[in-house]
């Protein structure tokens, strides 16, 4: 049957790219559907990606209904940044069926390469900083809040394609009772007087989202694929988390007063949205306050964490990041959160696999950033 390719250029197609989630899923009981607001404002001109970037968005139909949906974008930050012609693709899904993925990337593709652009990586939803990867192993677990998820049959699909491994990216689970190895003990023990750990002063809210800003770009800048977030990014991001996350869940370590690194964890949201079909009205908002209050997530997510360039590739940095976590373990267990996931951990960033693996995590989810010359 005829394909038929729908930019999105007005509210009605935009509505109708945000819905094609619900067909593609609708037999897959591990997929969480996000919430139609938030996405809604995700694809906005309210983002403050957008001051940077520019993007297209398409829609494949098959005898009106849609099959498939796809964006490209170019980050004018990114390509500052690191002085490559590459653009992106993201917030692809759809049916299995290689025609209509053909059609999507060969779309993708050519707008990207009438932009100047010679690589095109993904999936990127929008950028880095946002949800990012394709998921290649741990289907069988459904995802955490702000973690993306997709069927097993897109990894075939996008080989065909041409699309071969950029960077592999990996999701962590650790226990929230689980004891640090010896040896890991030992570390923070000896570091325990330098490194003074604290949690986030809400009454100087402005202030302290700068300061993980701040860190976290130092923390970040060397690492692949880096993006920095703008001080606008953050404080949307900042914004969104204030009314999720706990003081206590964001703790910042200083050695002499200064500032040197911080994580921040959040509860699995995901948990109290899976039967909610994306929607808050009319009645679902009163649903979810009520889960907020009376059903709290057993998971967590540990979503931001970074050391400054100058700790980080010696033992003090990674008595700082046994500090960071440790820290996190009482107010997660006050909560009743049983695990949290440390999402996610480049593959090849051995340093700071090797912490998480000395506190008890185990690697159990793997998404792949493709990447295909144009």
């Amino acid at each position: 049957m005829t394909l038929n390719l729908v930019a999105v250029t007005n509210s009605r197609t935009l509505k109708e790219f945000i819905n094609v989630p619900w067909h593609i899923y609708s037999e897959n009981s591990h997929w969480v559907p996000p919430l139609r607001l938030e996405r809604r404002l995700h694809l906005s001109r309210q983002n403050p990606y957008f001051v940077h970037a520019s993007w297209q968005a398409w829609i494949v139909k098959r005898e009106n209904r849609a099959v498939g949906r796809i964006c490209a974008q170019i980050d004018q930050l990114y390509l500052t940044h690191h002085r490559r012609r590459v653009g992106f693709f993201g917030l692809m899904e759809a049916v299995d069926d290689p025609e209509v993925f053909a059609r999507l990337f060969t779309q993708a593709e050519r707008w990207l390469r009438d932009q100047g652009m010679e690589i095109v990586q993904g999936p990127y939803n929008f950028s880095i900083n946002h949800e990012c990867g394709l998921l290649i192993e741990g289907f069988e677990q459904p995802p955490v809040f702000m973690m993306p998820y997709n069927p097993p049959y897109y990894v075939q699909h996008l080989e065909q394609l041409g699309y071969c491994q950029a960077k592999d990216l990996l999701a962590y689970l650790l226990k929230a009772n689980s004891v640090p190895s010896d040896g890991a003990a030992r570390l923070a023990a000896k570091a325990a007087s330098g490194i003074a750990v604290r949690p986030l002063r809400r009454a100087h809210l402005t202030e302290e989202c700068e300061l993980l800003r701040t860190i976290f770009n130092d923390a970040w800048a060397d690492n692949w694929g880096f993006v920095p977030f703008t001080r606008e990014e953050f404080a949307d991001l900042a914004k969104t988390l204030s009314y999720l996350v706990p003081d206590e869940f964001v703790q910042i370590a200083e050695i002499e007063g200064a500032a040197v690194g911080m994580i921040v964890a959040m509860p699995d949201f995901n948990q109290l949205l899976k039967d909610l079909d994306g929607r808050l009205f009319p009645c679902n908002w009163l649903k979810l306050l009520w889960r907020w209050k009376t059903a709290y997530p057993d998971t967590a997510r540990v979503m931001l964490m970074g050391i400054v360039r100058r700790y980080r590739e010696n033992l003090l940095g990674a008595a700082i990041a046994y500090r960071l976590v440790e820290a996190l373990r009482a107010p997660l267990l006050a909560r009743n959160i049983r695990q949290a996931e440390l999402s996610w951990i480049l593959e090849d960033n051995l340093r700071m696999r090797g912490v998480i693996e000395s506190l008890g995590g185990r690697c159990y989810k793997r998404y792949r950033i493709y990447e295909k010359t144009l």
